[in-house]
């Protein structure tokens, strides 16, 4: 028996050397790849936690709840930035936008980063992934990056003349193996397609039925656009599922961490823009079956820019020291609050600070005289909610609560306790028995704002002119169709915006 054994692990020795000639190694190098995990970074547009996993009711998601079922949801996520591009700058980097200088939204587009900084696709290349950006199977293939730092969607970094953030688009394969992929789902992004989605569901929300927060008027116009929203998310819902449908038919889904959150909050009344919980508080959740039971729940704070850096620590990435990341699932993860800023939109030039934790929110308007609903010509048409409450703020017919985002001015400092009071309807900040946490959080903020100084000075948005010109010429040439505006109608952004162009250059 002896003997036999030993001719046994001849044979094997003898066949193990045989493998490791000609082109064996190639295929065992790929083997050895293929264990990392494939990474799939799903980023819907423009939502606060408003899915049935967070306890929303009058809306299915039934794919997204799956993942929470699954995987573990995280309550308390927030991005640095409430508008996409800042806050994508800062995903991108795994580094606050502010301290990079990527803060204003839109700016700096033909500007190289500073040679300390580099995107974390960088790092996921250098260490044998292929870097894939969007999907064949979502709305306009997912390709959105939206960053404010010189770039190109696909090609080679090096920061110099090099500014590829992706290796492929829209698919991903075995021979890809370990892939990123990053897809974003536009969908529920204000577009001119949300009367189709919603036209085109088999089973669209019922306006009557919705609940909306205690600072939204109750009025037949703005629950139709809560409705309409909630249609988009459905529809985006039933994206991840067939994302997740084609890890299964390829034969991926037990080697792939799913990633699903927010790249800001829901675009409505104090959501998308600014510093209050509905514009900052993400949906963060994470599917991956090798390592997560599922059902678990996580209160811990996070930063969309720990995402990042846990994104790295999956692929068995060190973390950059210029990362303001952290790795979420290492042991000692601890994060007290989140910084979060809120600087140039379009034409309205803004500067705010917050730092939010568990229980509190301390807002600081550096521009108070800049009030929230500030006309922004771009939200002219994508906000019936703010039309309609307008018009009713004008007549004296909002409560207090819902009168405050239209005030004439900025709070200079907002204090929210948020257990007591999730919806943000009573600010603290000038009560003196919340005295002493005022203070500290003034103390607190000053830290962040020392910290997070900008790299450098440049500054080059880009202009929103056009945009700005285009309302004041519907407003004196088509009154009509503004007052269809006022009235809570969605005209069509791309739609006027194509009959002013062609107007100016004829």
């Amino acid at each position: 028996m002896c003997i036999n054994l030993i001719k046994n692990n001849l044979l094997l020795l003898l066949v193990t050397v045989l493998a490791c000639n000609g082109k064996k190694p190639k295929e065992k190098e790929v083997v050895v790849k293929s264990k990392k995990p494939n990474i799939i970074w799903l980023m819907a547009e423009d939502i606060s936690t408003d899915l049935a996993c967070y306890g929303l009711p009058n809306v299915k998601t039934p794919n997204l709840d799956g993942m929470a079922r699954k995987g573990v949801r995280f309550d308390n996520a927030f991005v640095t930035n409430p508008i996409c591009s800042p806050s994508r700058s800062a995903m991108m980097l795994g580094a606050h936008q502010v301290k990079t200088n990527t803060h204003h939204h839109r700016s700096n587009r033909n500007i190289p980063l500073n040679e300390t900084l580099t995107p974390f696709t960088y790092w996921l290349h250098k260490a044998g992934y292929t870097n894939i950006l969007g999907n064949h199977s979502v709305k306009n293939k997912g390709r959105k990056i939206d960053v404010n730092f010189k770039h190109n969607p696909i090609g080679e970094w090096d920061g110099k003349t090099q500014f590829g953030l992706f290796d492929k688009y829209d698919t991903f394969e075995k021979e890809d193996e370990p892939f990123f992929a990053q897809i974003q789902l536009v969908v529920t992004h204000r577009g001119d397609w949300w009367d189709k989605v919603r036209e085109e569901s088999k089973t669209p929300i019922d306006p009557n039925t919705v609940q909306m927060p205690p600072y939204m008027a109750d009025h037949p116009a703005v629950r139709m656009d809560w409705a309409k929203y909630l249609d988009q998310i459905e529809y985006m819902d039933n994206e991840v599922g067939l994302i997740f449908k084609e890890l299964e038919v390829k034969g991926m889904a037990d080697n792939t961490i799913v990633i699903f959150i927010s790249d800001n909050g829901r675009c409505n009344i104090k959501g998308k823009g600014y510093l209050h919980d509905p514009g900052l508080r993400i949906p963060f959740l994470v599917y991956y079956p090798k390592r997560f039971k599922g059902g678990e729940v996580r209160k811990d704070v996070v930063s969309a820019t720990d995402i990042t850096a846990t994104i790295l620590d999956f692929a068995g990435v060190d973390i950059p020291k210029y990362m303001t990341g952290k790795p979420i699932f290492d042991k000692d993860f601890k994060r007290d609050y989140v910084y979060a800023a809120r600087d140039l939109w379009d034409e309205i030039d803004e500067e705010s600070r917050a730092i939010v934790s568990k229980r509190w929110k301390y807002i600081r308007n550096d521009k108070p005289e800049v009030p929230f609903d500030a006309n922004q010509a771009y939200l002219e048409f994508y906000r019936p909610a703010v039309h309609i409450m307008r018009a009713l703020n004008k007549q004296g017919k909002l409560n207090k609560e819902q009168a405050f985002f239209f005030n004439s001015e900025k709070p200079i400092e907002e204090l929210y306790n948020l257990q007591t009071d999730p919806f943000e309807l009573v600010n603290l900040a000038n009560n003196p028995q919340y005295k002493s946490i005022l203070t500290k959080f003034r103390e607190e903020i000053k830290v962040f704002d020392k910290e997070m100084k900008p790299i450098n000075k440049v500054y080059e948005p880009t202009s929103v002119e056009q945009t700005v010109k285009l309302v004041e010429w519907i407003k004196e040439e088509h009154p009509k169709v503004h007052e269809q505006m006022k009235n809570g109608m969605e005209i069509g952004f791309k739609k006027w915006t194509k009959k002013y162009k062609a107007l100016r250059n004829k």
